[in-house]
């Protein structure tokens, strides 16, 4: 890619996604009030999130890329975001145990001339679990600062009996679709 790209995000699992993959990225956090966003809807939910991250992040030369993003877990109809405390963690790891739930990433590319939204879907399915597992995991840091309260790329992955999708889509970012989006930008 001969642009600039920017990622408009402070997320330290995207950064780690670009890296992988071996692109260059600098970053601009957004300044918004996620709250804003009211839907229930979780393909909405994220879609309109990511429109609103990336936007908010300027573009101050006409060869930059913008690169936002936004993760949820959905359950049931409910989206799970990233837990306030501890009990909130239970309580979503508790639903989780033993079915299945899908897990939605909004990524917007921004250039001067062009948007481009994508919504990537991704099923997950996670083993029984026990009361000792679920006690075990919220007492460490792992679950506080992810949507649906787990990492599948760190102590979560415990959990994880199968997925149906793109594995990376999980960790916060389709690296694959998103790279192949910037080929087109």
């Amino acid at each position: 890619m001969s642009k600039t790209l920017i990622l408009a995000s402070s997320s330290p699992r995207r950064q780690e996604l670009l890296n992988l993959v071996n692109q260059p990225f600098t970053i601009r956090k957004p300044d918004v009030d996620e709250s804003q966003i009211k839907t229930e809807d979780p393909v909405e939910k994220v879609k309109q999130l990511a429109i609103l991250k990336g936007r908010d992040v300027p573009i101050n030369h006409d060869d930059e890329i913008i690169l936002s993003a936004d993760t949820v877990v959905s359950y049931q109809n409910s989206i799970f975001e990233k837990p306030k405390d501890r009990h909130e963690a239970y309580n979503m790891i508790k639903a989780l145990s033993d079915d299945t739930h899908e897990v939605y990433t909004g990524f917007m590319i921004r250039s001067k001339n062009e948007e481009v939204v994508h919504v990537e879907k991704t099923e997950v399915q996670f083993w029984p679990l026990s009361e000792e597992e679920i006690e075990q995991y919220i007492d460490t840091d792992d679950p506080y600062d992810k949507a649906g309260a787990y990492g599948i790329q760190s102590l979560g992955a415990l959990f994880v009996k199968q997925i149906i999708g793109d594995y990376y889509n999980v960790v916060g970012l389709p690296i694959s679709r998103v790279m192949k989006e910037l080929k087109n930008v």
